[in-house]
This record gives structure tokens, C-alpha cells and sequence, in this order.
């Protein structure tokens, strides 16, 4: 049976989908006709977009685990961070290496059989339509590995309701709660308020509970993430206060780390250099103030060792399995 007649086909199911006539499947509603050939706000279209699809044992144990999770990672993107760390395939023009969502299922069932513990779809607000239709493909083909969606936050309720009944993780990073500093580094002056009804919208679905199973991996539930941004403390505290003050104390969140400057901005001031020690402690100590005791806290020292490069076959082969663990475990 070729793609064109087989029902679970993520391809025809794609094709059929109206959203891409005139897009407004993000907060920007550009009303891109990508149907039509046109690009969005974005930078995508109407095909696949999947820029990579690998083995990730990434920031939270509990998403990746020893095995690993199938992550999807979708090009282009809805934000223009100056300083993404995911800059070689969300930048405008990246390229998608999977020509067909057909394929790109095809990719996940491998790393499933292989031992993957679950299926993460990354970087997903421009491209809900291609996640729904990828996601109902592989439930069709038998697929009850846990579904993550880790996005920007930078959502339509709209949207997310439509992805609800096939979401089981939400893992959203929560960038800024500072509409100045969401604008002048991601063209974002509405993110905080976006991404406050996006996370409450979340929350609802499935409170601060985290669901386990035998082996720690989640379930179900809601993981919030925030990577913290050289000179930019207040934006950290910020956003730890919104999670514990609007959502709940409760909520597991995931402090990283991480930053690493990138070409885009090497020669940036504050962006061109890490996190300090002393930064990084102050978020933390904020943290703990709130009570926000469930989730996990990243080394400093392990900063180097979460960057992907995306030009390799394997892009996250330099993260190390210790660090991929960071510290500070559940607590609660």
C-alpha cells in the first residue's frame, strides 16, 4: 500500500491539514499560506520540517533516563532568540533532513526498538500541525511510549488544546517574564504574557503531580525548564516566581545551566560569556526560598557538556552520562 492510501500515513494525514492555508498556528498569526510554497514568520513550510531525530540523554533523568528518548527536533522556529542554542537548526533557511513524516516515523520506531524509553517532540509551536500528524501516525502503529512536548512556550491555547489528547509530558521552557528583555532578545515583547496563559493552560491538564513509572522515567505530568541567561538574574527570579506564586510550589522545575554563547553572539558583552557562579547561586537561592523543591539543578561545572552540534551524525555525543544528570535530583 503506498503513502498516498494508507490512513495512517502522517504524510496524507498532513496534507489534509487546513491550519497551513493561513497560518495562525502560533502567536504571531502571520497568515502564511504555506501550502502555497509560502514561509512563515517562522521560516517553515508545509512539509515535514524535521531538522534531526536522535537518541537524547538529556537535561532531566526523568525524560531521558539511561536508554535515552527519541527526540524529533523540528527546524525553524517561532522565537528569533540572538543567542539559541539550537541556532543550526532553528536559524531561517535550516535545513529539514527528513523529507517525509512518513520517514521520520520510520526513524522513531527505530530508536523505540532499540531501547528509547520515549518520543519527544522539540521546538514544536510553528509546527503543531506536523507534530499532531506524526504523533497520531505513531499511535496508529502501535506506540505507547510516553509523548513529551518540550516547546518554547511561546504557544496558542488553540493550539495546545488541539495537541492535548496525545501530549502525556509537557516539558515547556519558561524563558522570560520581562517583556523588554523578551523583545530585545527573542522579537517577543508578548512572550510573558503568552507563555503565562500557555503554562496555566498546561497546569490545568495535569496539576504539579508527576507521574513515574518502575524505572523513574515520567508518565504524565508537567516539568517546567528555565535556562538561566549571563547578566540576567532578575528575568531567573522572575520566572521562579511566576511558576511558584501562579502555578504552584509544587511544580517540578528544571534549573539549568547550561548557557553557552554561540557565534551569533560571541561578541556580545553579557551574552558572549557564561553564567557565574554567583549568578547561578542566586537562582538557586531563590528557589529554595519559594519552596520550589521538586525538579532538578544542573552542575556549573557541566555547562560544556550539554551543546549539540547538528552538522554531526550524533549531535549530543559530547554530553557525558554524569552530566547529563545534573544534581539536585527530586527532593520533594
Amino acid at each position: 500500500m503506498n503513502a498516498g492510501s494508507d490512513p495512517e500515513s502522517a504524510d496524507v494525514r498532513l496534507a489534509g491539514d487546513a491550519r497551513l492555508e493561513r497560518c495562525a498556528i502560533c502567536p504571531r498569526a502571520c497568515g502564511a499560506n504555506r501550502r502555497a510554497g509560502e514561509r512563515g514568520a517562522c521560516g517553515a513550510g508545509s512539509g515535514a520540517e524535521v531538522a534531526s531525530i536522535c537518541l537524547h540523554r538529556g537535561e532531566e533523568p526523568a525524560i531521558s533516563g539511561p536508554r535515552g528518548i527519541a527526540n524529533v527536533f523540528f527546524a525553524g522556529c517561532n522565537l528569533s532568540c540572538t543567542y539559541c542554542q539550537n541556532w543550526q537548526i532553528s536559524r531561517p533557511g535550516a535545513r529539514a533532513r527528513f523529507g517525509s513524516l512518513d520517514a521520520a516515523a520510520g526513524e522513531v520506531m527505530r530508536l523505540l526498538d532499540a531501547g528509547a524509553g520515549g518520543v519527544g517532540f522539540v521546538s514544536t509551536a510553528h509546527v503543531a500541525p506536523q507534530v499532531e500528524a506524526l504523533a497520531r501516525a505513531l499511535r496508529a502503529r502501535g506506540v505507547h511510549a510516553p509523548f513529551v512536548l518540550n516547546t518554547n512556550a511561546y504557544e496558542s491555547p488553540d493550539t495546545l488544546a488541539r495537541l492535548a489528547p496525545l501530549v502525556d509530558v509537557y516539558l515547556p521552557d519558561l524563558k522570560y517574564m520581562d517583556a523588554a528583555l523578551a523583545a530585545r532578545l527573542s522579537d517577543a515583547t508578548d512572550y510573558p504574557g503568552v507563555a503565562a496563559v500557555a503554562l496555566r493552560t498546561m497546569f490545568e491538564r495535569t496539576g504539579a503531580r508527576v507521574e513515574f513509572d518502575g524505572d523513574g522515567l515520567a508518565r504524565r505530568g508537567l516539568i517546567v525548564r528555565h535556562l538561566v541567561l549571563p547578566g540576567e538574574v532578575e528575568n531567573s527570579l522572575a520566572c521562579l516566581r511566576f511558576v511558584a506564586h501562579k502555578l504552584s510550589p509544587d511544580v517540578w522545575v528544571s534549573v539549568m545551566a547550561q548557557y553557552t554563547p554561540t557565534p551569533a553572539v560571541a561578541r556580545d558583552a553579557t551574552l558572549g560569556r557564561r553564567v557565574t557562579e554567583a549568578e547561578y547561586a542566586a537562582v538557586l537561592a531563590e528557589a529554595e526560598r519559594l519552596g520550589l523543591e521538586r525538579g532538578w539543578r544542573q552542575r556549573l561545572a557541566d555547562a560544556k557538556g550539554y551543546s549539540p552540534d547538528f552538522d554531526a551524525a550524533d549531535p549530543f555525543a559530547p554530553v557525558a552520562p554524569e552530566a547529563s544528570c545534573g544534581e539536585g535530583a527530586s527532593r520533594g
